[in-house]
């Protein structure tokens, strides 16, 4: 376990550094399942997380057996591909990729594929690796995150610390998470499903289990940049 430890020496802080240090986007997990007060416990802690005026603006659908499976049937049988779908619900990157962010993006994307063995023209795999997503990598337990519409961007940020809290939160009880935008546009064959209604926007899914540690795809460690490129010190 990651949480403070005496006989191995674990502090608080070290727990709390090797559970945001630790934490990746894991894509792909044993079939072992995840219990349901676990997956409870895990939300009521990432509850505590901050948000402005205690708004708590998050909403989370947990899934998984039969309904997690026809939800997955219902976008890889849409018929509509992700390249071509519309996010017309919210855009998460922009209209057109620029420095410094064009080539941390496509890093971290070569980085997977070769660890896969996808050559960058075999587009027919990398599809079928994207695909993966809405399986939710094949962890037992799938969650969708959504916001009420009316809300401003300060709640966004607000779900967003909510939604790291529960990944760290996974990590302190050995589980590992890949949270998932590309569920976020397939949101018209997510919603009658979980019955989501329509004044919620669908955000994200995140995928959370046991990290298989035999798939090559799971040896992917993405790089950060320097404190200085992103910290300014004004004294």
């Amino acid at each position: 376990m990651l949480a403070p430890d005496k006989e191995k020496g674990l502090t608080a802080q070290e727990a709390v550094d090797l559970a945001l240090t630790s934490r990746r986007s894991v894509r792909a997990f044993l079939p072992e399942p995840v219990d349901e007060q676990t997956i409870c416990d895990i939300l009521r802690v990432a509850a505590r997380a901050p948000s402005g005026t205690n708004m708590q603006p998050w909403k989370v659908y947990v899934v998984s057996g039969d309904r997690k499976d026809e939800l997955s049937a219902a976008i890889l049988s849409s018929g509509v591909r992700p390249e071509k779908i519309a996010w017309d619900e919210y855009k998460y990157y922009p209209d057109q990729f620029f420095e410094p962010y064009l080539t941390r993006r496509r890093a971290v994307g070569f980085a997977l594929y070769e660890l896969l063995g996808i050559g960058r023209r075999e587009v027919e795999r990398m599809r079928a690796q994207h695909d993966r997503n809405f399986t939710f990598f094949d962890a037992p337990v799938g969650l969708i995150f959504t916001i009420d519409r009316r809300l401003n961007k300060g709640s966004w940020v607000d779900l967003g610390m909510f939604i790291q809290s529960v990944m760290v939160a996974a990590r302190g009880r050995d589980l590992h998470t890949c949270p998932q935008a590309a569920f976020a546009p397939y949101h018209k064959q997510i919603r009658p499903i979980l019955n989501i209604p329509d004044e919620e926007i669908v955000v994200c899914g995140m995928a959370l289990g046991h990290e298989d540690p035999s798939r090559p795809e799971n040896r992917l460690r993405s790089e950060r940049v320097p404190l200085d490129e992103f910290v300014s010190f004004v004294r």
